[in-house]
């Protein structure tokens, strides 16, 4: 009987130690995923988990942004910066996917990134905000010609999906692109503009 009994404590401290040793082996492994979380985005002052919710959020920005530009010309990509998380650099596809600082970016090809991101922020948002009009103010002076009936084409499709686009501008050549039109005239060079006659309220 003695025997007996001693077996059973003996099998109990046992199956004890499993479940403690398992249970510490789960806590451990709990504390090292808990801990290489802190070292991704855990600090003090929450810079480095808001550093990183924006990072996510850029991601999103950029691969928007990708399709816009795969739309309007093709050529040209975003990416984030791996020395920097919240920095954009371009690919140029047509230059041996060709790493491109922004600051390099002629006005015609800063004109096409800005515009890819406009509209891909319009995107981003709209599952919040109701975005029903675009306004762009100027850029489309850099263009060429080519480049700038195909950034017009864009805007066009915008336009026929139910959006409203006013557009800003100088350049003769989008006169007869754009039928809807308001003319503003300067006055002596001084800084000051009015409506053209056609327009002006009596």
């Amino acid at each position: 009987m003695r025997s007996a009994s001693s077996s059973g404590r003996t099998q109990r401290a046992v199956n004890s130690s499993r479940r403690w040793g398992q249970q510490i082996a789960e806590a451990a492994q709990l504390a090292d995923d808990w801990g290489y979380l802190n070292s991704l985005i855990g600090s003090s002052t929450g810079d480095r988990f808001r550093k990183f919710a924006q990072g996510l959020t850029l991601d999103n920005l950029v691969w928007l942004a990708n399709q816009q530009l795969n739309r309007l010309h093709g050529r040209y990509l975003l990416q984030r910066k791996a020395s920097e998380a919240l920095e954009l650099e371009v690919v140029d596809t047509w230059q041996a996917d060709a790493v491109r600082d922004t600051r390099t970016l002629s006005g015609g090809e800063s004109f096409l990134v800005s515009l890819a991101l406009a509209l891909a922020l319009s995107d981003l948002v709209s599952h919040k905000t109701r975005i029903d009009s675009l306004f762009l103010d100027e850029g489309f002076g850099t263009l060429d010609s080519e480049t700038l009936d195909t950034a017009l084409d864009a805007l066009d499709a915008l336009n026929a999906s139910g959006k409203i686009i006013g557009v800003i501008s100088h350049v003769e050549a989008m006169k007869d692109r754009i039928p809807v039109q308001i003319k503003v005239k300067k006055i002596n060079g001084l800084g000051y503009s009015r409506l053209d006659k056609a327009f002006a309220v009596e």
